[in-house]
């Protein structure tokens, strides 16, 4: 699904790392691990999109670039993006919608992440592993195949690490594939990807 090849990233004047490359096959977790400041996030940036690598390419099969990343990515930040002042429900609408979601996959993300009691609050008023669980749900609603997840299970508890744990299980046993960047193993099977090693 994608292929990396002699990615080297900065961010300033620092070199993150140098000569990265790595492959992401359908129905595979891989696990970015590494120090804090190696270079992580900035992977996962870069393949969304949203960083320029200084040299090196990132290829997703035949498809152009900036096609693929609309159509098949999934990103999921350590920040979540949501809107504080609006209502769940709203936020919901919105993040969902905007990924494609129908009526029908946004009642399952609710259903699925037992969304149903924190609809009517504002997302300011919900603890941090409730927004993660709002800002995980448009993953469901508008399935994709490629999920970046950036220390995806940081503010939850055990019983709702398990449970997205699960998730991502099945999301891979579709064909899906998952590049995560970790501090703890994830609750599936994943090749590790040390970032900082030898850099």
């Amino acid at each position: 699904m994608i292929t990396v090849t002699g990615l080297n990233l900065s961010r300033g004047e620092r070199v993150l790392f140098r000569d990265l490359s790595l492959t992401l096959a359908a129905g595979e977790a891989v696990a970015l691990t590494g120090a804090n400041g190696a270079g992580k996030t900035s992977l996962l940036r870069a393949l969304a999109g949203f960083l320029r690598p200084d040299a090196g390419t990132i290829a997703f099969g035949d498809a152009d670039p900036a096609e693929a990343r609309r159509r098949i990515l999934h990103w999921l930040g350590h920040l979540d993006g949501l809107k504080g002042a609006r209502r769940a429900r709203e936020e919901l609408a919105f993040q969902a919608g905007w990924s494609g979601a129908d009526a029908a996959g946004i009642a399952a993300a609710v259903d699925v992440l037992a969304l149903e009691p924190l609809l009517d609050l504002e997302v300011r008023q919900l603890s941090a592993g409730q927004r993660r669980r709002l800002a995980f749900a448009r993953l469901i609603a508008a399935p994709r195949p490629v999920w970046l997840l950036d220390e995806p299970f940081a503010p939850l508890d055990a019983r709702w690490r398990a449970a997205l744990g699960l998730l991502m299980q099945a999301h891979l046993d579709k064909g899906g594939a998952i590049l995560a960047a970790v501090h703890d193993p994830l609750p599936v099977p994943a090749r590790a990807l040390d970032i900082g090693a030898g850099r």
